[in-house]
């Protein structure tokens, strides 16, 4: 079922830039909003993103200033695609679904599919059928709740969610989904950050960042950006790097590729950044090789348990340690016996670089770990998250201004989600407030995780599917395999904005549920309603839709969500009240989940509120000891036999997640196509390949190879023995078991593959 490739012989290739944003920037935003959306229509949502009385940005996580602050425009290249993206003209509805028959859509690509516009209204797939079809609300609804009224236990049932999602509707979403009787609730987290919410909560006491926007811009003197590309992924930070830098802060980016966002930043809103220079960003960049973090760190924190033995008393924060932390002995004993030669040889960066690093963080008396997927996405991703911690609590960065452990989230509202309850191991705690909120005892026994449904599905062991938001099988690793699971349930559900890929593998019988995008009105019974998202930085703040809605028969997620739960099991819940007035979900969640007391009346404050974080707030560890835990986390990385490279997945510039938006990759010097490799000179030669020439990328793994065809050699400055290649084309190489160690997050960062010439096979 998997779309088929196309040769790049139109993708041109020209090298990797050293700036970002600039005129480019602007007119590319310009261009990309007025043909989607017209000059009324991007003016209307441009200047209304991410302001206090506008709708949050439904792209990347990062926070905004305060409020007083922001600019006109606040919003990046990359934001404005996605708001256009959504906020299209275009429609998808019953006439486009009876010219194009499901199969027919099997052959085209994702960004085809989601280019012909917005889905207008709820379709069916009958069993056997060949079309999609119109359905009522009404019918859609009812006929989801029987089918999940036929199955002989809750847990054959799995409730996917998209970090796109509001903090309302998915609260309401766990809650229907725990009524039901499962806590089968994966989500986008469990592909990303699940690492770093379990070593954070293991080593910390809290799952999430430590940081506020204010410690990057106005505290922080040394910040460190490892396994992340905020140009292309969180091009907003850019900003606050940049005056991170003009107060003097130093910045080092440790990555296997080059990326134009640590080069020049020409800040399009300022005169330096238009027709000036630009800022320079990173002051230094460690070309670490793929998988070689976790090594690269306890390079770090030898180099500076050394210093400390020179020089006693005059590195360590030995204050901090006795009274914060335990296992400092333990782990400064692991790090003693470290061999230079092992780490140099593991993280592809020599000793020397290494310990001009850990000059400037004992330099530096305020140092922030910034990080995303890069780190996130590898087998031992929560063992190097840990060495982060340790680096940070050997000098107490952590607990006081600009410091602090920073996991850069990608989507929206992914971080929110999870507050909301949007966990298949959500604590007793927990669900002890659910049932005492609800009068129903919430089922106790953890759910499936996204990998675990995806191999439940495989199985037989599922037979309904609802995805609120997202790309399910584009998103997840092993595609084939993603895709074949899928079609093998009897009913699969999507609430979504747009057509992709995933509604395209469908279950016996489907359903596709059109919704209301962040930048649409949502008037309900009570009035025009608001949602809340909560960002990287743990912000709490309010969003409000400004476009009337793109078709009349839309709904909320959050009038969805109530109308399955009223068609499960009538309204004893109160789902009409919660569907018709969201301040009325709002109370209970402030009932639930801590931190959001007072819910409405702070949440209307301009710029909103934040969470409370114990290690950040009060240098309070909430962990079994109640200190925070040193961890010994031997250095290990990826084994690629002779022959073999390292690939790791990367986004364009032109893309957002799964959704691309065009084949071009400025940044990179990509033009034309995106089924690409970018490959070392020395290993182009070694494997006796050429700039240019098509091959075939081969995946290594314990159950078997998987071929990816048809992709563009192009010689790149990356690490020798490591390549790149963008999700989610590279996604099927990725085998289903080939997991995270503690998180289960696939290992999309490294990939053990042959590169042949194409048509070997």
């Amino acid at each position: 079922m998997a779309e088929q490739p196309t040769e790049p012989s139109g993708t041109r290739a020209s090298g990797p830039r050293r700036s970002s944003v600039g005129v480019h920037g602007i007119a590319e935003s310009a261009r990309y909003s007025l043909a989607e959306m017209g000059p009324r229509r991007s003016l209307l949502t441009l200047l209304s993103v991410n302001h206090v009385d506008g709708f949050d940005c439904p792209s990347c996580a990062w926070g905004e200033p305060d409020p007083e602050h922001r600019k006109a425009a606040e919003f990046c290249e990359n934001g404005a695609k996605a708001i256009a993206w959504e906020a299209t003209r275009k429609r998808v509805d019953a006439t486009f679904f009876a010219e194009h028959s499901v199969a027919e859509l099997r052959e085209r690509d994702g960004h085809w599919l989601e280019s012909q516009g917005r889905l207008a209204q709820p379709m069916h797939l009958a069993p056997g059928a060949a079309h999609y079809t119109p359905i009522t609300w009404d019918d859609a609804l009812e006929l989801t709740a029987a089918r999940l009224r036929d199955l002989n236990d809750p847990n054959r049932a799995v409730f996917y969610t998209s970090g796109r999602t509001s903090n309302e509707a998915a609260f309401l979403y766990q809650l229907l989904a725990r009524r039901f009787g499962t806590n089968n609730l994966p989500d986008c987290s469990n592909m990303c950050h699940e690492s770093s919410g379990a070593a954070l909560t293991e080593t910390l006491g809290a799952g999430k960042g430590l940081i506020s926007y204010d410690d990057i811009t106005e505290h922080a003197d040394l910040i460190i950006i490892v396994g992340q590309n905020p140009g292309t992924s969180h091009p907003r930070m850019l900003t606050a790097l940049e005056q991170a830098k003009r107060r003097g802060a130093r910045i080092i980016a440790a990555n296997p590729l080059p990326e134009a966002g640590f080069g020049r930043f020409h800040n399009p809103q300022t005169a330096r950044g238009l027709i000036g220079p630009g800022t320079r960003l990173a002051d230094r960049h460690l070309p670490v090789r793929v998988n070689g973090d976790l090594a690269l760190f306890a390079g770090l924190n030898r180099a500076l348990i050394d210093r400390e033995d020179a020089r006693p008393g005059s590195v360590l924060d030995h204050d901090f340690i006795d009274r914060y932390c335990d296992g400092f002995e333990a782990a400064v004993a692991a790090w003693r016996a470290l061999a230079w030669s092992r780490i140099e040889k593991l993280s592809g960066v020599s000793r020397h670089r290494i310990e001009a690093v850990a000059d400037e963080v004992i330099a530096a008396d305020r140092v922030v770990v910034c990080w995303a997927m890069g780190l996130t996405q590898h087998r031992n991703a929560v063992a190097t998250l840990r060495e982060i911690v340790d680096f940070l609590l050997l000098r107490g960065n952590i607990g006081r201004p600009g410091t602090g452990p920073a996991p850069i989230r990608g989507h929206s509202n992914v971080q929110g989600d999870r507050t909301m309850g949007i966990w298949e191991r959500m604590p007793d705690a927990f669900l002890d407030r659910l049932r005492d909120e609800f009068g129903f005892d919430p089922p106790r026994a953890h759910g499936l995780d996204t990998v675990d449904s995806i191999r439940a599905m495989r199985d037989g062991e599922v037979d309904v599917f609802i995805g609120l938001g997202g790309n399910f099988a584009s998103a997840t690793p092993d595609t084939q395999v993603t895709e074949a699971a899928l079609a093998n349930c009897a009913l699969t559900v999507h609430i979504a904005t747009k057509l992709n890929r995933s509604h395209l593998c469908h279950g016996t019988e489907a359903l596709l549920l059109p919704c209301l995008g962040r930048t649409e009105r949502d008037r309900q019974a009570s009035g025009e309603q608001f949602v809340t998202v909560e960002d990287t930085m743990a912000m709490v703040h309010a969003s409000h839709g400004r476009l009337p809605p793109g078709s009349p028969h839309l709904r909320s997620e959050v009038a969805i969500v109530a109308g399955l739960g009223r068609a499960l099991f009538g309204d004893g819940l109160g789902w009409r009240a919660m569907r018709d007035d969201y301040a009325v979900i709002r109370r209970h969640i402030e009932h639930i989940v801590p931190g959001f007391h007072a819910f409405e009346e702070r949440v209307r404050q301009p710029g909103g509120f934040m969470l409370p974080r114990a290690p950040r707030d009060s240098r309070t560890f909430p962990t079994d000891s109640g200190k925070a835990h040193f961890t010994v986390n031997p250095p290990t990385a990826a084994e690629v036999p002779e022959g073999h490279l390292l690939l790791t997945t990367v986004r364009s510039h032109d893309q957002f997640n799964t959704t691309v938006y065009g084949f071009d990759d400025r940044y990179r010097g990509i033009s034309g196509g995106r089924r690409v490799v970018f490959l070392n000179q020395e290993d182009l030669r070694e494997l006796h390949l050429h700039d240019g020439d098509l091959v075939d990328l081969v995946s290594v793994n314990p159950d078997g190879e998987r071929r990816a065809p048809g992709f563009r050699a192009v010689r790149y400055p990356t690490p020798r023995g490591c390549a790149a290649a963008y999700y989610p084309e590279a996604n099927t190489l990725v085998a289903l078991d080939a997991t995270a160690e503690i998180s289960n997050t696939p290992a999309t960062k490294s990939i053990v593959i042959r590169v042949e010439p194409a048509g070997r096979s």
